[in-house]
């Protein structure tokens, strides 16, 4: 532990010391650069984007056509205090909005756990994290944004203005534009975060815990909750984590050298208490991508003492990961080992809370995968967001697994196998990973009917790709 002052809410965050002025000025430059690149491609080339980073985990194709310059969409525009807003650029990633907003005691409504997702991929591609019980996802708390469309016009979008294209763009997944700039809200946060984590023998009695605290906002005893999230180890072991803003000084835990969240959690009964920093809560799970960096050794306590710090963190991973999948180093060990090779299985399904016992004791029986996240999650109010349709008032429960099997008789069968049995019990899959959907399903699923007409709209010509292409075909 170590002993921290309420200002540590600023440990770890350098805010830019950027003039607001200049920040828009370089940002409108920015602006120039990515529409100089859109007219520089041929008329009938497809658009992409020239990215550094991803975090999607679909197959595709090698692509060696040139893409849109982004590289003056990184930034934070402005941090409105007063307004408890932010003007962000597209391709700015979390891990930089964040530095910028907790200066001012303020943070984002919901910060995805991994710091190079950007806010721009989470709008459109969705994302999650603990506060999403009370927040909902991060495109609830978009007030507009710039879109540049398929047809390069950059156009602004809003409950009120080109609505269309506002209420379609979550989980477009580029294929209706890019975000140019986002408008957010901003809540306050307090320096540190108390957190409890709550033991249960039983996946039915966490389940019925955790709607209690989504229905009442509080523990049982009236505490407020803020953050709320679990992890599944097995059937008998399973835990709720429990946070809660406090400005109280006092000693903190450290997660980003020997000691690793995941298992800091575990314990034999009841519960245990920890406090974080805000910064350091917010990327508790960063550092080792939940428990992913085992696969790399990063756990061994020998090569975590070698592995530099500054490459403690999933961005690090992933290149490690691209290299496997480049290479398919995982395969070649398996067959040197005599064994067949493996079926990637890595995603995310929102399941009704009231299914979710059902749905992970089915899991845990037929998928050999844990742990297994829990993050529970709540629409913020009744507006209809088409290509990802959770209905009003009603509680989901995203549930979380990523790690590999052996492969089945058909391609992609434990993939095929969770999404049936996703749609059996009325729940959603998160599209950033390898789906398999015959097309008429999956327009049923992801809003099909709306997804075409804001096509026909913003990309008449199809510079971009086609959802269904990107997601299920791979392109």
């Amino acid at each position: 532990m170590r002993t921290a002052a309420p200002a540590d809410y600023r440990e770890g965050v350098s805010a830019p010391a950027t003039d607001a002025t200049d920040a828009r000025a370089a940002h409108a430059d920015g602006v120039e650069r990515l529409l100089a690149s859109y007219r520089a491609l041929r008329p009938t080339a497809t658009v992409r984007l020239a990215k550094p980073t991803s975090n999607l985990f679909r197959s595709r194709d090698r692509v060696e056509a040139r893409g849109l310059d982004t590289s003056g969409l990184t930034q934070v525009i402005a941090v409105d205090a007063e307004a408890r807003t932010a003007d962000v650029a597209g391709m700015c990633t979390y891990e930089d909005l964040v530095a910028a907003t907790l200066p001012h005691g303020l943070a984002p409504l919901v910060v995805p756990q991994l710091k190079t997702i950007t806010l721009g991929g989470a709008v459109t591609g969705l994302g999650i994290e603990s506060t999403s019980f009370r927040s909902g996802l991060p495109h609830e708390s978009v007030l507009e944004l710039d879109i540049l469309t398929g047809a390069g016009e950059v156009v602004t979008a809003s409950p009120t203005e080109h609505a269309d294209l506002f209420h379609a763009f979550p989980n477009s997944y580029g294929t209706l534009g890019y975000a140019v700039r986002l408008r957010i809200e901003l809540e306050p946060v307090e320096p540190f975060v108390a957190l409890t984590h709550l033991r249960f023998h039983a996946i039915p009695d966490l389940i019925r815990a955790m709607n209690r605290i989504v229905e009442t906002g509080a523990l049982d005893d009236g505490t407020s909750v803020d953050y709320l999230d679990g992890v599944v180890f097995s059937a008998d072991e399973s835990y709720l984590c429990v946070g809660v803003q406090t400005a109280a000084s006092g000693p903190t835990s450290d997660y980003t050298g020997q000691r690793i969240f995941y298992r800091s959690i575990q314990h034999a009964d009841g519960a245990t208490h920890d406090r974080l920093t805000i910064h350091d809560y917010l990327w508790r799970w960063d550092t080792d991508w939940f428990w992913c960096s085992q696969a790399f050794g990063a756990q061994h306590p020998l090569v975590r003492r070698l592995w530099p710090r500054r490459y403690r963190r999933s961005s690090a991973y992933w290149k490690l990961m691209r290299l496997e999948r480049r290479y398919d180093i995982g395969n070649r060990i398996e067959r040197l080992r005599g064994r067949p090779p493996r079926e990637r299985v890595i995603q995310d399904v929102e399941i009704p809370i009231e299914r979710t016992a059902e749905f992970l004791d089915w899991f845990l029986a037929e998928v050999p995968i844990e742990p297994i996240w829990l993050c529970p999650l709540r629409p913020r109010d009744d507006t209809d967001w088409p290509l990802y349709p959770l209905e009003p008032q009603r509680t989901y429960v995203n549930v979380g697994f990523w790690s590999t099997v052996p492969v089945g008789a058909t391609e992609g069968a434990t993939n095929r196998l969770i999404e049936r049995k996703v749609s059996e019990l009325d729940g959603h899959k998160s599209l950033y990973s390898d789906a398999f959907y015959p097309r008429d399903e999956f327009d049923a699923l992801y809003g099909g009917d709306a997804y075409r007409a804001a096509k026909r709209r913003y990309d008449p010509d199809s510079r971009l790709l086609d959802l269904y292409a990107k997601a299920v075909q791979r392109r």
